[in-house]
Formats: C-alpha cells, sequence, structure tokens
C-alpha cells in the first residue's frame, strides 16, 4: 500500500526484560477522561525504516510491563504524527492493544497513506496539518486548506473522518457516520449520515451527493436536516448555504444563475 511495504512483515515477539529504546523518542501512553492517548515519536526524530522494530519492541514494553492503570475495553486514540503507517502496522498495533483489553478506535495522522490506511481499516480519523495539537483552539486560522482526501469506502456507522481540506468519498455515507471537512464534501453514493463542510467557518462551501439522504448537514455555522418524507426520484444535488439557511438543489440547477 505504501512505500514502506517492503519492511520486514513478521514482528518479533520482545520479552518484558527486555530494555526500551533510546528515551528521547520512546512512544508515550497517557489517560486522558475515559479514553487513552497513544502517541508515536515524530518521524523526523526516529528517521529510516528500522525505527519500526524499535517503536514496536517499546510498544509491546509499555503495554505489558508495569502495573495497568486503564480499565478493560477502554478506546485508544493513536496519535501517529508524521509517522507513515500502512494497514499492516495499523493491524500489528491494534491486535498489541487488543492483547491487553484495549480497544484502537481513532487515529491522528498529518500523512495522507496514513489517513487512507486507517480509513481503510475502518478506524476514525482526523487528518491534522504538520505540528498540530490537541491543546489548539479550534478558532486558531489555517492560513490554507490542506489537498483534498480521496477515499474509496463506505463511511460505517460509529466512524468519523475529519479532514482540514475537501474530502472526495467514492462510496456511501452510512447513518450513524460522520464526514468533517473545513472544505467541501463530495459523496459519490448515498449521503445517509452527517457531513459537515465548511468546519473552519467558510460559509461558501458545499456538499454534494449522488443521493442525498442526510441524518444532518451542516456548513460552517448553519445547521439543516433532513424532510421528514424522501422524494420518490433521487438526483445528484447540491447543498449551499443562503441568508434563510442551507438550501439544497439539482446539480445542474446548482450551476445556473438563478442560484448565485
Amino acid at each position: 500500500m505504501t512505500s514502506d511495504s517492503a519492511i520486514q512483515s513478521n514482528i518479533p515477539t520482545v520479552p518484558e526484560s527486555e530494555s526500551v529504546a533510546d528515551c528521547h523518542v520512546q512512544i508515550r501512553l497517557k489517560s486522558e477522561g475515559e479514553r487513552l492517548l497513544l502517541t508515536l515519536p515524530p518521524e523526523t526524530e526516529v528517521p529510516g525504516a528500522a525505527s519500526w522494530l524499535d517503536l514496536w519492541q517499546q510498544l509491546k514494553h509499555r503495554l505489558n510491563a508495569g502495573e495497568r492503570f486503564w480499565q478493560e475495553n477502554t478506546t485508544v486514540h493513536l496519535m501517529a504524527q508524521d509517522r507513515l503507517l500502512d494497514g499492516q502496522k495499523l493491524q500489528a498495533i491494534a491486535d498489541a492493544l487488543s492483547e491487553v483489553q484495549l480497544q484502537l478506535v481513532r487515529v491522528y495522522t498529518s500523512r495522507r497513506q496514513t489517513a487512507v490506511a486507517a480509513a481503510t481499516a475502518g478506524y476514525s480519523v482526523e487528518q491534522q496539518p504538520p505540528n498540530f495539537s490537541l491543546n489548539q483552539k479550534s478558532s486558531e486560522p489555517t492560513e490554507l486548506l490542506a489537498e483534498p482526501l480521496y477515499l474509496q469506502l463506505t463511511v460505517r456507522s460509529g466512524v468519523e473522518f475529519r479532514h482540514p481540506g475537501t474530502i472526495v468519498i467514492l462510496g456511501d455515507l452510512n447513518p450513524g457516520g460522520t464526514v468533517i471537512a473545513d472544505g467541501d464534501i463530495f459523496v459519490w453514493g448515498r449521503l445517509r449520515g452527517v457531513a459537515h463542510a465548511g468546519a473552519a467557518g467558510n460559509r461558501e462551501c458545499r456538499i454534494m451527493a449522488l443521493q442525498m439522504e442526510p441524518t444532518q448537514l451542516r456548513i460552517a455555522d448553519a445547521v439543516a436536516r433532513a424532510p421528514g418524507t424522501s422524494p420518490e426520484q433521487f438526483h445528484p444535488e447540491v447543498a449551499y448555504v443562503t441568508p434563510e439557511g442551507i438550501r439544497i438543489a439539482k446539480a445542474i440547477d446548482f450551476l445556473r444563475p438563478t442560484f448565485s
């Protein structure tokens, strides 16, 4: 899937007595409310493909050594930062967490390849700009939107994707699924979940779907819900903001001057 797919696939087991790698590039695991944050050191601090084995050893040591301070079935949010993780590595991390009754549910990353791999594996994903911090206020402006994120999958119930740019989904957005983008949202399928475009405050953003049946639509601070009855025939539609709130028009009509 990624350029590092040639890395050794068999992950060695590490005895608890084995020493931990360089303390300056340690994996961190801490409790935050009812979740755990698992933070990987940035790629720039541990350059080279071989560093994955060091990280794996650290993770196994961290999870199996010492007293466990978490409850069973606690959810884990993986702070991957700029580290490149393919589906195999994400599965290895999830398996290691599962062995100690922890559940990986969300991945934060600044790498497009990692975001796509995590989304494909069924995790909630938040793609972030470099040097992002969870303590950063959402009102702080971002100079430029990130490149569009393309996902060929179905967004299942309970899964959430966040991206600081436009999101294009080649598939369906199911009820219970959520997509949040600072740019536009394009769903080349059925939109039946929650879609929030212009999340950073841009009311010029649009939401488009081949079949619009949303649970909720949001563009910037404007909110709309689907009508109580479904139309007899569906057409590709675009949701946009007017002074009266969010409106939905057929895509072919939206391009006409009357919808300027």
